[in-house]
């Protein structure tokens, strides 16, 4: 797999933007194919010229680093998974989308401003305006902590795991997430910027539940406390907190 071509480097951290960070429910249905209206334009708008570029933060960019989160989270599953003795199958698809229901998982259409791991296609879809603006606001660090969370999700339905409630499903995610970016940093597949760890710290806060969304609702993903310190866990201490078995 090739080095990536990019620190994980975060400026100062727009917030807002990481508010709508989460997952979407993946219905296991005999429906497994991504869903496109006919005539849908398959490619994504972050492959089409944008006057409003600014040259900070390029298309190239953006893909580049989606292409290596992506080559990064394969690399770590198979070997976590060949370690174990088991046989890793890596998503079949990422698929960027622009508007709501222009993809569909088992039936249900997602929705923009999100990303979500699809069990019933086993892909990954997200909203590539977003992420690109996103992207652009925060740095690398928000694509590969949002790979590395849905491809979380991958994971745990490769693994049969099964929680009784979303949030220990959201916060398993976390966790696992922290690992492989911890685990890239410590094997110098990833470098951090002094000072990166403190602001991406400050950017999970910003996407906990809201004050009083209670913890077994069904979507709940944990407190800004509970995220930050389940990936915590996992960026220091792999994914034996993790608790995959």
């Amino acid at each position: 797999m090739p080095v990536p071509r990019h620190r994980l480097v975060i400026p100062a951290l727009c917030l807002a933007a990481l508010v709508a960070l989460g997952c979407v429910a993946a219905p296991q249905t005999p429906s497994g194919q991504p869903q496109r209206p006919a005539g849908t334009p398959a490619t994504p708008a972050a492959e089409r010229p944008d006057t409003d570029l600014d040259g900070t933060d390029t298309v190239e960019e953006f893909q580049a680093d989606l292409e290596d989160a992506r080559a990064l989270a394969e690399e770590y599953w198979k070997t976590e998974f060949e370690a174990s003795g088991l046989t890793f199958q890596p998503v079949a698809e990422l698929i960027p989308y622009e508007r709501d229901g222009e993809v569909g998982c088992g039936g249900q259409p997602l929705t923009r401003n999100n990303a979500a791991y699809c069990s019933a296609g086993d892909f990954i879809a997200y909203d590539v305006r977003w992420a690109f603006s996103a992207f652009r606001q925060i740095g690398d660090a928000f694509i590969f902590y949002l790979l590395g969370h849905e491809y979380a999700h991958a994971i745990q339905r490769r693994l049969r795991i099964q929680q009784q409630f979303t949030i220990e499903q959201e916060l398993q995610a976390d966790c696992m997430a922290g690992a492989y970016l911890g685990d890239l940093v410590k094997a110098k597949r990833l470098r951090l910027a002094d000072g990166d760890l403190e602001e991406l710290a400050l950017g999970l806060e910003a996407v906990g539940d809201e004050p009083g969304q209670p913890w077994f609702a069904e979507g709940a993903h944990g407190t800004a406390k509970q995220r930050t310190r389940a990936f915590s866990n996992g960026y220091s201490r792999s994914l034996e907190p993790c608790n995959l078995s």
